[in-house]
């Protein structure tokens, strides 16, 4: 077995059906004693409900979490947390109320309990994203990563399929990086894949029986381990791609992630054989890149970057910014080349198996 590093991160999971029950017992845990509850204007009857079971630990609601948590709203909700005096932050929602919540931890270094509603598992990380100016900045902070997470399938039974959908394979991405990132190990590299095979599962099943409370639950555990993954290692190639088409266009976060990834993993296939291999394991023997393809069309979500808002004339902008500071990669990376793929990603191609 070749040398590895392994870094375990502080969390707490509480997982099961009504978990959310147990929210006050992991505020008090944290000795915290006024609450600033998050989430998007849809999900305000949500963070209602969790101030319900708070009571008087309840500070208030900040209700305007947006996509790629833009540095206005960072700052409004930092203030309104300093205002009421908050001790802690209760974040109930997907990718963009959970962001919002480490980028008030980042500042304040306030506790965060997540309760994710979605599949994407940006909540076992200690990675944050801001955008100003029209580019997402990302960065990995110990500050960030909540100090609970409670999991409850019946909170995602009222999502639509295309959300279900395009959340999961986004935590799907999550756990392909894992497999080629540099600071992979045998611990991730189990959970990646182990990731990737209940979500491909779960996802067709979830996306057509809505009250599947099974596949609810294995899609979550999957979250999780994705999520878990990524807060343990390094990103490539994909999440780069992912944070300037966001920051810059301010795409749809789970759609751009699910139209990407394809095309991202058939850029790395040659490089990565390993990897590679372990995808198509957990897919059940397809080619990688057409199999997260035809997952994606099978649950109904977007195929192109065309369809979720890319303007075409800013391909050519994205493929520079993408290789100005390019992560770590297996796979080269040239302006050229990335113009090709995100041109792929455009058009909604199926990749082609070699």
């Amino acid at each position: 077995m070749k040398s590895f590093v392994y870094q375990n991160l502080p969390m707490r999971v509480v997982f099961g059906d009504g978990a959310i029950s147990r929210l006050p017992e992991e505020v008090q845990r944290l000795g915290a004693r006024s609450a600033l509850v998050l989430c998007t204007e849809h999900q305000r009857a949500s963070a209602e409900r969790v101030t319900t079971l708070l009571g008087e630990r309840a500070a208030g609601i900040y209700d305007r979490a947006q996509m790629h948590v833009p540095i206005e709203t960072a700052q409004e909700a930092r203030e309104m947390a300093r205002r009421l005096g908050a001790d802690v932050c209760v974040a109930i929602g997907g990718g963009s109320t959970i962001g919002l919540g480490k980028a008030i931890a980042l500042t304040s270094e306030l506790p965060i309990v997540a309760i994710p509603t979605t599949f994407a598992g940006s909540e076992m990380t200690p990675i944050y994203g801001i955008t100003e100016n029209r580019l997402k900045k990302t960065g990995r902070d110990a500050r960030v990563l909540p100090q609970s997470v409670i999991y409850d399938p019946a909170l995602t039974s009222t999502l639509p399929p295309q959300i279900a959908a395009t959340s999961g394979i986004n935590a799907i991405a999550h756990a392909v990086e894992a497999l080629y990132s540099p600071d992979a190990n045998p611990i991730t590299t189990l959970m990646a894949e182990e990731s990737i095979r209940t979500l491909s599962q779960s996802l067709p099943r979830l996306v057509q029986h809505r009250d599947d409370t099974e596949a609810a639950s294995t899609a979550l555990y999957g979250a999780w381990l994705a999520g878990a993954c990524l807060g343990a290692v390094g990103m490539a190639l994909h999440h780069k791609l992912c944070h300037t088409l966001g920051g810059t266009f301010n795409l749809p976060h789970a759609e751009m992630h699910t139209v990407v990834l394809p095309h991202s993993i058939a850029y790395n296939r040659a490089a990565a054989p390993e990897a590679m291999e372990r995808i198509s394991r957990a897919l059940g023997g397809a080619d990688p890149a057409q199999g997260i393809y035809d997952l994606a069309a099978n649950l109904g979500t977007p195929l192109s970057l065309r369809e979720i808002g890319m303007p075409e004339d800013g391909l050519e902008t994205a493929a520079q910014l993408a290789t100005e500071n390019p992560y770590y990669n297996p796979q080269p990376i040239d302006r050229a080349s990335i113009l090709e793929l995100l041109t792929h990603a455009y058009q909604g191609k199926r990749p082609s198996s070699r």
